[in-house]
């Protein structure tokens, strides 16, 4: 894994790589899109401003050039976008659309704008607008499959261009520009056939070059198979290759009625076997992006074979390099259904499950790896890495967590793909795992919480197929909690619910309690104060019982709060003294401090201010023996404030000093005065925060 240890600071704005210098042909095709660019709308002719952004469209077969076609206009234009380009691919590589919702989200990331986990796509696309409202961007939407997915993608921005590549017509989507691919001129055909072949071979035989472009119909990919073909038997005439053409074209084998399907076969027949096996197994590849290590999986053999395969098969032409830090390719999505049926027709239905189980296992193997590097401190952890094999082992946790948000897009299609089978749950269930685990170790959980909420949907899929209660429970608890986070404190409370049930139905003592006071915390957060404390009492007398002491003092002051915040003061302090109680048992001397800071608070609240201050000073002294500056220096603010309330404003400077000086103390590179004030009031929130 050396090799792919690379260190890049690649922007996700930014224009793709040029390609003028590759392009060719189709001049009468970009004129009419620029032309269309200054081209008045509907809108504008009737007055009105254009509402949103001006959509062209790029019709054609796959492997007509569209994609090409795309890229150059963008190429010419993209100066006139200065807030950049944004790029989706609208299918995946076997046809199925994207879930507008996913494309959303990607855009959004690549405008650094962070969308709440879990969010609804309407709220998504309504993001998304409002992000593109004060911009002037160029969308590319690559393989759309219907006008909903683009409709729902414009920005109401009419200084912004989106140009859509597609199958057909965008029907329903108003004033949308046209332009239809056929195939490429006799001219720029025999020019594509000529950068593969080089001149040579084109110059002294052109009518045969002529009659193989003819043959191919122009179709660039078509076209780009026979190129590869021909570079890699540099002894083969032009000719050969045209006449087998046409000869197959007049037999019309089943399944081979397009140029791209006759060329294919050809290409693949002539490859040795094992290359040939390797290429029909990349239609497993999850997203259709292939690593060597993917490859190597799918086919059983190492990782030098694949990375030499891959290689080839980009000469010829099957595959694409991906613009990546890390050795990536994908595979033309002209191509994948022909990979497919190659390898559903040659390859036995057990054959194919054992490829996707290895590349699963493979992928699970580089997780745990990813994982493991960053536990330095664990010499299990340590050991267990120098367990793995070299190839699956990563050089530093930098070049750990380049491959993992690299390969990102491709875990995640991987995950999807797995619980998709419905046949490798288990291995589906150890991938997922993993990837939390290697998410959170390199991202943190709140980055990578959008998706992590996917997976954990997934997790719970799995576990309601094979009825699996207790990792339903789990993944309901960290829906749960990931939608409480994002402010769908009701959703929080159905899944809590949910996952109160599935942790019954499994007997797991730990999903029951921690579901019973989630659902207290969800109705706090609803202002349902007697409900809140009815859970948290419930999940209290199951700790009580278990004999976990610490855990019931900390309820004892969920509880305390739930009374406090519904004006209950006399519960509130009977509980909170259960949790000072608790936390002095138990040893806890920072928690005590800190319940003894909530007790003195309610005793304020309550009209008790001598109370409060007696216990406020006893608080201090548990948090200097705790050495918890920080809480001492809220104490003595608190403390302050009280002596203020009694009269007292001479001993309420000489706290308020003492206060001061700690925070000078503890952080002597602040300066005092003004700025002290706002340490103060974070000091003071932090306090009631505790």
């Amino acid at each position: 894994m050396t090799d792919q240890a690379v260190d890049t600071d690649g922007g996700r704005l930014s224009a793709h790589p040029a390609t003028g210098d590759h392009f060719l042909g189709r001049t009468r095709e970009l004129k009419g899109l620029r032309a269309d660019i200054e081209r008045a709308g509907l809108d504008t002719l009737s007055g009105r401003k254009a509402p949103r952004a001006r959509v062209l469209l790029i019709a054609g077969r796959p492997g007509s050039g569209r994609s090409a076609l795309a890229e150059e206009l963008v190429r010419q234009v993209a100066e006139r976008y200065p807030d950049g380009v944004l790029r989706a691919r609208l299918s995946e590589p076997d046809g199925t659309p994207v879930p507008i919702e996913r494309t959303a989200r990607e855009l959004l990331a690549a405008l650094d704008v962070q969308a709440p986990a879990g969010a609804a796509e309407d709220d998504l696309t309504e993001e998304l607008r409002a992000a593109l409202a004060e911009r002037r961007v160029l969308l590319l939407l690559d393989d759309a499959a219907g006008a909903e997915q683009v409709d729902a993608l414009l920005p109401d921005a009419p200084d912004c261009l989106a140009v859509a590549v597609s199958g057909g017509p965008l029907t329903g989507i108003a004033d949308v520009r046209p332009c239809t691919l056929g195939g490429l001129d006799t001219k720029s055909a025999v020019e594509l056939l000529t950068r593969y072949t080089g001149s040579v071979r084109i110059t002294v035989d052109p009518r045969s070059a002529e009659s193989l472009a003819e043959a191919c119909q122009g179709h660039p990919a078509a076209l780009t198979l026979a190129g590869g073909w021909l570079a890699s038997r540099p002894q083969a005439a032009v000719s050969d290759l045209a006449k087998r053409m046409h000869t197959d074209a007049v037999a019309g084998a089943e399944g081979d009625s397009t140029p791209l399907a006759r060329v294919f076969r050809l290409v693949h027949d002539q490859l040795a076997d094992p290359a040939a096996r390797i290429l029909r197994l990349l239609s497993l590849a999850p997203a259709g992006l292939i690593d060597p290590h993917t490859a190597s999986a799918l086919a059983g053999c190492s990782v030098g074979a694949a990375r030499a395969a891959l290689d080839e098969f980009v000469l010829l032409g099957l595959l694409r390099t991906v613009d990546s830090p890390l050795p990536e390719y994908d595979v033309p999505g002209c191509l994948h259904p022909l990979l497919r049926s190659f390898a559903e027709s040659l390859e036995r239905p057990a054959e194919l499950q054992l490829a996707r189980a290895r590349m699963l296992e493979r992928t699970v193997r580089l997780l745990q790896s990813c994982r493991a590097i960053t536990e330095t401190d664990s010499p299990q952890a340590r050991e267990k890495l120098q367990e793995m094999p070299k190839a699956l082992r990563f050089p530093t946790p930098r070049a750990a967590e380049e491959w993992l948000r690299v390969r990102r897009p491709a875990l995640l299609a991987a995950v999807r793909v797995a619980v998709a089978d419905g046949e490798l749950d288990t291995l589906a269930r150890r991938l997922m795992s993993q990837l939390v685990r290697a998410m959170a170790a390199h991202f943190g959980t709140q980055a990578a919480a959008p998706d992590l909420y996917g997976v954990h949907g997934l997790v719970l899929d799995v576990a309601e197929r094979r009825g699996l209660h207790r990792e339903r429970a789990a993944a309901l608890l960290n829906l749960g909690d990931l939608d409480a986070q994002t402010g769908r404190t009701r959703d929080a409370l159905a899944r809590y619910r949910a996952a109160l049930d599935a942790g019954r139905e499994a007997n797991d003592p730990y999903a029951t309690r921690r579901a019973m006071e989630s659902v207290g915390g969800a109705y706090q957060e609803l202002g349902d104060y007697d409900r809140a404390a009815d859970w948290f009492g419930r999940a209290l007398a199951e700790r009580l019982a278990r004999g976990e002491r610490t855990e019931a003092a900390r309820l004892y002051g969920r509880i305390a709060t739930a009374h406090t915040y519904a004006g209950r003061y006399g519960e509130a302090l009977r509980n909170w003294r259960a949790a000072v109680a608790g936390y002095r048992k138990d040893g806890d001397v920072a928690a005590h401090a800190r319940a003894l800071s909530e007790l003195a608070r309610v005793q304020e609240y309550a009209g008790r201010p001598e109370e409060s201050l007696r216990t406020c000073q006893e608080a201090v002294e548990w948090a200097r023996r705790a050495d918890e500056v920080r809480l001492q220096a809220a104490l003595q603010l608190r403390l302050a404030d009280t002596l203020d309330r009694l009269g007292d404003p001479t001993a309420a400077r000489l706290h308020r000093a003492t206060a001061e000086r700690m925070l000078n103390e503890e952080h002597p590179e602040e300066d005092s005065g003004p700025d002290q004030d706002a340490n103060a009031c974070e000091i003071r929130t932090a306090s009631s925060e505790d």
